[in-house]
């Protein structure tokens, strides 16, 4: 239900469900291939600030509500939102595919969603048949996810949801020995926690790994550490994640999660990458 269709003129064109929109995409700094046309037969665009103006969507009428789309067959909502993102972000079906290829068939792993977001994630963990704990320092994102897990014909699956500062939960985690086989996080640049807690990732970052790497189980299945900040390279998330892996037999790879255009074949870098899992 999503198809990046073209690049150019720092913008995208995109299929969102039924819809089409337009979003910046500052690294496309080739020309446009599609017609002016299929550009501006759009259901709605995000505008950056930019000389002062406000940021947002200008959106037709019809896109502004709420409308489901579906990856492998697992069903979620989606919506334009502020922040310009919908709710989902499409480059990380490859970390999908990687949790479920990895849970099925084991018995329960305990699975760990840090900065969760709407859970998407944590869906196809849960549907592997992971034991599940999402956890976002957003409430509107909690209750996001729970209505995924709806939408989806996973409720009656149980998943522990967790409002709270990712640094204060695992040092709780760790005082009462709670432990996980297999944890992902995509920390952001920047952001509060739900008691004004400030995060910032080239602070907190090695710390988060440090806390991580004391959940983790004896044996542990996988670990990934996703990255949208611009300071921080696959090469170096590799590293840093390799460093508190040192212990597990296990191995790193890292590399940038990327969307392929529709109309070229164009490979579009979206984030940084490194995953740690357990030698086979």
């Amino acid at each position: 239900d999503y198809e990046l269709l073209d690049t150019g003129g720092r913008e995208k064109l995109e299929k969102v469900g039924p819809y089409f929109f337009v979003r910046p995409c500052e690294d496309a700094i080739w020309n446009k291939t599609l017609s002016k046309k299929e550009w501006e037969n759009i259901d709605g665009q995000f505008f950056p600030s930019i000389g002062g103006s406000k940021a947002g969507w200008k959106m037709k009428d019809e896109a502004k509500e709420r409308f489901i789309v579906s990856f492998d067959k697992l069903r979620f909502y989606t919506t334009p939102t502020p922040f310009r993102h919908f709710g989902f972000f499409p480059e990380q079906a490859v970390h999908w595919d990687f949790i479920q290829n990895k849970i099925k068939g084991k018995k329960a792993p305990k699975f760990l969603n840090l900065f969760g977001y709407t859970g998407v994630a944590s869906l196809f963990a849960l549907r592997a048949g992971a034991d599940v704990t999402h956890l976002d320092a957003s409430k509107g994102a909690i209750e996001w996810a729970k209505e995924n897990q709806k939408i989806a014909g996973l409720d009656k699956m149980p998943i522990r949801f967790i409002l709270d500062d990712t640094m204060k939960f695992l040092e709780r985690e760790i005082k009462r020995g709670n432990k996980y086989d297999a944890i992902i996080m995509d920390p952001p640049k920047f952001g509060r926690g739900p008691k004004g807690e400030i995060w910032k990732i080239e602070e907190k970052l090695p710390k988060l790994l440090d806390l991580v790497k004391r959940v983790l189980s004896k044996d542990p299945l996988f670990v990934i550490l996703n990255s949208y900040s611009t300071e921080s390279s696959s090469v170096s998330l590799g590293y840093a994640l390799e460093n508190i892996m040192q212990d597990f037999k296990g191995e790193v790879s890292c590399g940038e999660l990327c969307l392929k255009e529709k109309n070229k074949d164009r490979l579009i870098a979206m984030s940084n990458t490194a995953i740690w899992e357990k030698n086979k």
